[in-house]
């Protein structure tokens, strides 16, 4: 019976939050599931998410993957545990208290720079929500950055607000992913990519059938990426304050 039958045939399907490692054993290269989560996480920054595996994360730890599953029984499991080790370098070391929007500004550029560290990360986020350790205290603290401010009293306030910046942050991010890809796939980055289709945007705008498209070409700033996300965090921001604030 392998390592993997055997997690799926226990009686208790305890989560791998709560699953205690295999007793360690005398090897060349000791394992535990933090040494298994950094290289993997490693990984996933040099190369991508499709590069990680059990049998890529084994070779870089110069172990085989079957001594792998008595750490973590599926890729799954092995993906959730690295989406929290994220988590765990969002976490501030205070919980934010006092000013509201001072602490979701924080937690958004937190999120936003810890996110370009690694990039793979906003492809993880979404669906149900994560219940690692670290995503948990991660949540506490957001959510406790509004707990003491009028207008916050009900948790279904602090709910929607928080979750209104979480989407505007993940959105932001998945657009700047975009980007990059769109650079990768085609070979051009943004300023080669303006310089090769300007011809035709100039013939379509001639045609006076895009007067608004026009006036961004000719009149935008076209501010950077880090100007275009505080600006729209401050959008997201005032409307909470509109809606919530006393």
């Amino acid at each position: 019976m392998s390592a993997r039958d055997k997690h799926r045939d226990e009686p208790e399907a305890t989560l791998v939050w709560e699953r205690p490692e295999p007793t360690r054993k005398a090897a060349p290269e000791p394992l535990s599931r933090e040494r298994i989560v950094r290289a993997a996480i490693a990984i996933a920054d040099a190369e991508g998410l499709p590069a990680v595996s059990l049998r890529n994360v084994g070779a870089a730890l110069s172990a085989g993957p079957m001594r792998l599953y008595g750490y973590v029984a599926t890729k799954e499991e092995l993906l959730d545990l690295m989406v929290d080790a994220v988590y765990g370098e969002m976490v501030p070391a205070r919980t934010p208290r006092g000013d509201w929007r001072k602490a979701l500004r924080a937690i958004a550029h937190r999120m936003r720079r810890t996110a370009g560290d690694h990039p793979w990360f906003v492809d993880l986020v979404g669906g149900r929500p994560h219940i690692g350790p670290h995503a948990l205290a991660h949540m506490e603290t957001t959510l406790a950055s509004l707990s003491s401010t009028a207008g916050f009293e009900e948790i279904d306030a602090i709910m929607q607000a928080v979750g209104t910046v979480n989407a505007y942050v993940l959105g932001a991010l998945r657009a700047q992913k975009t980007e990059r890809q769109a650079e990768l796939d085609t070979g051009m980055d943004e300023q080669q990519w303006q310089t090769a289709t300007s011809p035709y945007m100039h013939r379509m705008l001639a045609t006076g059938r895009y007067p608004l498209l026009g006036r961004v070409v000719r009149e935008a700033n076209h501010p950077s990426p880090d100007v275009v996300f505080d600006r729209g965090l401050d959008c997201v921001l005032d409307g909470i304050a509109a809606r919530f604030v006393r």
